[in-house]
């Protein structure tokens, strides 16, 4: 197979879709792999590198022209132009939270997506979306931790305190891959941390005087959320738009120069204010508190990024390579495949969307 790795274009997005060694392995594997030019180069990946791997280094429209194009980000407007039947699109989509023309493309287009954040492992967990929610998790408290310094606009409050002051309140929604990275860099600077959970008993092992354990239940976030310097979203439905578990009244009721990183807002998000922000302007401020909603968090990092992402997708990779008829063996993988034939093929994006109409189980497209 053709297979291609492009140079991201969303704003400060310095991740890349492989590295040298995963070009390497395709290339071992039989497959042709072209690079476009300095793709890797801000993850810190030069041209001369991957083609010491066996690849090609080529232009941005010669890299289009593949079986198999491998992305970090959804695609933008300007490269839906490249869409063509039957290419397949290996990337983070995140269709139900992003904008409906690329739904739309892929599907006038009838190009194969395949989605990293809806490909499950044998347990039904989400193996592709883990590491960036890993970098995300950890990233979210590390930045809140910046932006309650004065000169940034937050309340002045040192996430650790110093003995004989209190440290910051750390609010954290959700305990799966991103609320724990969250709540391991949350502890490790000592904050207060109160994490929630729909099953409390499985996290009470966790609570001490520092640490307590709520469940996911909008009055009890109302309360907590009075008292918190730092609240990080990570509420996730596979594949689906993040239920809105903050209101707007109880952004209300924070603490002036409080902070908000809301991971979850490539899926629309779970604060009701949030809203998409970039790299390049970050924060916004509303109610009196900073909203941190940066849809490529992991970018900022990429190099760490990078190395994890390609671990996690390469494998996959290795299978689409062999023809997406084999591939879909692996059911796992075939829950990946959003978009195939002109159709929708993932459930919850058709009914997000409201494209019913254009939704057909894959298998009766194979």
């Amino acid at each position: 197979m053709k297979i291609s790795v492009l140079k991201e274009i969303k704003d400060n997005e310095n991740r890349v879709g492989l590295t040298p060694e995963g070009a390497k392995a395709l290339v071992d594997a039989g497959n042709d792999v072209f690079v476009e030019t300095n793709a890797g180069l801000n993850s810190g990946f030069p041209n001369e590198e991957y083609e010491e791997s066996g690849a090609k280094i080529v232009s941005k429209d010669d890299a289009w022209n593949s079986d198999m194009v491998m992305k970090v980000k959804e695609p933008l407007t300007e490269e839906l132009q490249y869409f063509t039947e039957g290419k397949i699109v290996y990337t983070y989509f995140h269709l139900s939270g992003v904008y409906k023309e690329l739904t739309e493309a892929l599907i006038d287009k009838k190009t194969t997506s395949v989605a990293y954040e809806t490909v499950e492992d044998e347990d039904g967990k989400l193996p592709l979306l883990k590491p960036m929610s890993e970098v995300s998790g950890r990233e979210a408290v590390l930045f809140g931790a910046n932006y309650l310094a004065k000169f940034n606009g937050g309340n002045g409050i040192l996430i650790s305190g110093v003995p004989g002051t209190p440290p910051a309140n750390v609010l954290i929604l959700g305990s799966g891959t991103v609320g724990m990275g969250a709540f391991e860099i949350a502890t490790g600077l000592g904050a207060n941390v109160t994490i929630t959970t729909r099953n409390p008993d499985k996290l009470k092992h966790l609570e001490s005087d520092k640490v307590k354990v709520i469940e996911t239940k909008k009055e009890a976030i109302a309360e907590a959320i009075k008292d918190a310097d730092i609240v990080v979203g990570g509420i996730l439905i596979a594949g689906g738009k993040a239920p809105k578990v903050v209101t707007e009244e109880m952004v209300k009721t924070m603490k002036k120069g409080s902070f908000i990183a809301d991971v979850s807002i490539d899926q629309g998000g779970c604060v009701e204010t949030s809203r998409p922000t970039s790299h390049s302007d970050p924060v916004f401020e509303k109610h009196g508190v900073i909203h941190y909603c940066v849809t490529n968090m992991p970018g900022a990092f990429p190099r760490t990024s990078t190395l994890a992402l390609t671990k996690a997708t390469l494998p996959y990779a290795l299978k689409l390579a062999k023809g997406l008829g084999e591939a879909v063996k692996d059911k796992g993988l075939a829950k990946g495949i959003n978009t195939y034939k002109g159709f929708i093929t993932y459930k919850p994006v058709a009914e997000d969307l409201d494209m019913l109409d254009k939704y057909k189980d894959l298998n009766e497209l194979l």
